[in-house]
């Protein structure tokens, strides 16, 4: 059968082949990456522990979150009930808020130079406010839609739910620079709320139970914190949501974490942790 086939029609034939070969060295290059990246390379997952647990308002839809002279910074999402929140730690009570007309749905937020620095979803609209009066001072624009946002002291980092990490002079408000998230030979996509510390990038990933450390440099990720089952030590609803929200404490070196209708917030000690 394959002779008479080579004989009525050799182009065919050869066609075929050569098929075949090609489709079996993609099989094999992509096995040999996947392999490589998983058991050669493999980004070490810290574990942690649990040093204390603090009440947080059931109904904040967490975007961005930031320890700052002693107090929580907080910006929650969604429509018709985003907003800016200044939040006492020891009892999860808001101490003073701004809320935002409908039409915005907030997102990350930083404080930069006694300024609040907030951005939103798909408005492309960023706000800045003054961090002692929660009054607007100015507004500001970008490309991209609006995720995560924190600052290296230098630079504003805004993420855009890809793997892209965008990199804003404060004064100008115009794009320096960018790069791009990977976990060895993978782009880590969906990068969320963010938080500076020590030198690293912290990164919730949306949907996901860990938080991605990343060099700034080269947006490699060093590490993940692996935080699977940490809702399950308070009691909680189906209404619960993801795990958004990281701040640092740099004065005590206290890490704290939360999520999206969450009624907790963990402070946190990573078990071999970079800090």
């Amino acid at each position: 059968m394959i002779s008479k086939l080579l004989k009525d029609r050799p182009l065919t034939c050869l066609l075929l082949v050569v098929i075949i070969f090609l489709s079996l060295s993609i099989q094999s290059c992509s096995n040999n990456s996947i392999n490589v990246n998983i058991n050669d390379n493999a980004t070490p997952i810290l574990p942690y522990e649990i040093i204390d647990i603090y009440p947080h308002d059931p109904q904040a839809f967490t975007q961005g979150l930031i320890w700052k002279d002693g107090y929580l910074y907080e910006s929650t999402g969604l429509y018709s009930s985003s907003s800016l929140r200044k939040v006492e730690l020891e009892t999860g009570k808001v101490l003073q808020i701004r809320y935002f007309s409908n039409d915005y749905f907030a997102e990350g937020m930083t404080i930069f130079n006694n300024k609040i620095y907030l951005i939103t979803w798909k408005e492309r609209t960023g706000f800045i406010y003054d961090q002692q009066t929660l009054q607007l001072i100015d507004t500001f624009s970008y490309y991209h839609e609006g995720w995560g946002l924190t600052n290296d002291g230098e630079y504003l980092i805004i993420s855009d739910g890809t793997s892209v990490l965008h990199f804003l002079n404060p004064e100008t408000l115009k794009e320096v620079k960018q790069i791009s998230v990977h976990d060895g030979l993978f782009l880590v996509y969906e990068i969320n709320e963010l938080e500076y510390i020590e030198g690293y990038i912290y990164a919730n990933i949306w949907q996901s139970d860990k938080i991605a450390i990343i060099e700034p440099g080269t947006g490699k990720v060093i590490s993940w914190i692996d935080l699977y089952g940490i809702l399950d030590n308070v009691l909680h609803n189906k209404n619960t949501d993801v795990l958004n929200g990281i701040a640092y404490d740099d004065k005590k070196n206290r890490l704290f974490v939360t999520g999206k209708l969450w009624p907790a917030v963990f402070e946190i000690k990573v078990i071999e942790t970079i800090l």
